[in-house]
């Protein structure tokens, strides 16, 4: 830029005779003078035509009536702006019109109109159309990129149910498969706005209760993992393999129920879903137990101080395929019946009279039971849509439940991992 001002001129030494001065070639000046040579008949380059209409001219005076741009000599002596020609033969800079009729470089004050791109340290006029044309289509570059990542996102979500998600180990082989989870309705329940959320927020080790509020503590090896749209735990086998309630769930004094879907990976050994208490034995437990030499679905309660072996009862459910087979499990305690049954995937498998169970004390536990001041039967497999009932259901409502069609449906005291 410049401040309208011309900058102090350097004289320069004289010429020697019929050199044409410094800046000019030797010899005569040109017809019109040097920088607009003359083509046969015509005028010199940068100016119209005979007939033609005159463009605004370029060089004008400036507001304080000096000519713009200002012709001054640079370091070698040399005008400054030159007037020469481009590659192609036009003069530069050109002097045309933009798209409003008006001239292009602007004649103002302020303004540098700049040298040509063939000139040493020139710098060109930005191409802002070029420049916007770019950036608009990075934009859109990038646009197609997100759209591409979230369409890519939501087929691996809609492709979840063909696939196991997680397992408790590297080959995913303690997991639940994900169409598990749709083999059979649900009731209304599980569809509530709490059902969602598989842990309490800011804690990930803590899962929701979303029909009360007892979170349930996971242990290091009994991880919460994908399943399909919700959520189930994942358990190693291990004595880690736990999750713990931090008050009793169950009023065993009184009829209730206890339900959840289960996937053992076991294939030998004891592995409890859930029980109660952890002092010197349980009150009940729900699992895997040997009978017979062969892996079986059991309910067993105690119903004697400490969990002696005499006052325990059992319901089995034997012959069934338990090796990674997703199975729905209820069991349940009739206090006026005084009777507990086994349900398994909607059916009774069995029942058997019972004295009134043992308190024993201590909270709900996941994956774990305690014998004999012993904790057995550590889960390896997966568990949701875990569920507590302060009633003990009917083979008629086991059934209903099992297909999604049970009218009306209970509300349960406490659920987590709902599915």
């Amino acid at each position: 830029m410049t401040d309208g001002t011309n900058p102090p001129s350097h004289p320069q030494p004289e010429s020697a005779p019929g050199s044409g001065g410094y800046g000019f070639p030797p010899g005569p000046p040109a017809q019109d003078g040097y920088g607009y040579p003359t083509p046969s008949g015509g005028y010199g380059y940068g100016y119209p035509q005979a007939g033609q209409q005159q463009q605004p001219n370029p060089y004008q005076q400036d507001a304080g009536g000096g000519e713009w741009p200002p012709y001054q000599q640079d370091a070698g002596g040399g005008q400054w702006p030159p007037s020469q020609q481009d590659a192609e033969g036009g003069q530069w800079p050109p002097s045309q019109q933009d798209a409003e009729g008006g001239q292009w470089p602007p004649s103002q004050p302020g303004f540098t109109r700049l040298a040509g791109p063939d000139l040493p340290g020139a710098s060109q006029q930005p191409d802002w159309e070029a420049m916007a044309d770019r950036s608009a289509a990075e934009r859109r570059k990038k646009r197609l990129w997100m759209l591409g990542g979230a369409v890519t996102v939501l087929a691996l979500l809609a492709g979840g149910g063909t696939f196991f998600l997680m397992g408790g180990d590297e080959d995913g082989q303690d997991a639940q498969p994900a169409n598990a989870a749709s083999a059979s309705p649900e009731p209304e329940d599980a569809k509530g706005p709490a059902a969602y959320t598989a842990t309490v927020a800011g804690d990930d080790t803590l899962l929701r209760d979303s029909y009360g509020s007892m979170g349930i503590r996971l242990g290091p090896d009994l991880k919460v993992g994908p399943l399909g749209k919700r959520f189930q735990v994942v358990g190693k086998g291990t004595g880690n393999s736990w999750g713990q309630s931090a008050e009793p769930v169950v009023d065993v004094t009184k009829s209730f129920t206890v339900t959840a879907r289960a996937y053992n990976s076991a294939a030998k050994g004891s592995r409890i879903i859930m029980s109660q208490g952890d002092g010197e034995s349980f009150s009940f437990e729900l699992g895997v137990n040997e009978v017979n030499g062969k892996q079986a679905w059991i309910f067993r309660v105690q119903t004697g101080d400490k969990g002696a072996a005499a006052t325990t009862r059992t319901v089995t459910a034997e012959g069934l395929q338990i090796l990674k087979t997703p199975t729905l499990l209820m069991a349940t305690y009739d206090a006026e019946k005084k009777a507990i049954a086994l349900y398994v995937d909607g059916k009774k498998a069995g029942e058997t009279p019972v004295p009134p169970i043992w308190q024993a004390p201590g909270p709900l536990q996941l994956g774990r039971s305690k014998h004999h001041n012993i904790w057995t039967g550590p889960w390896q497999g997966a568990l949701h849509n875990i569920k507590t009932y302060d009633m003990a259901f009917t083979a008629e409502q086991a059934a209903g439940y099992k297909e999604g069609k049970l009218e009306p449906s209970p509300k349960p005291t406490h659920a987590w991992l709902l599915t």
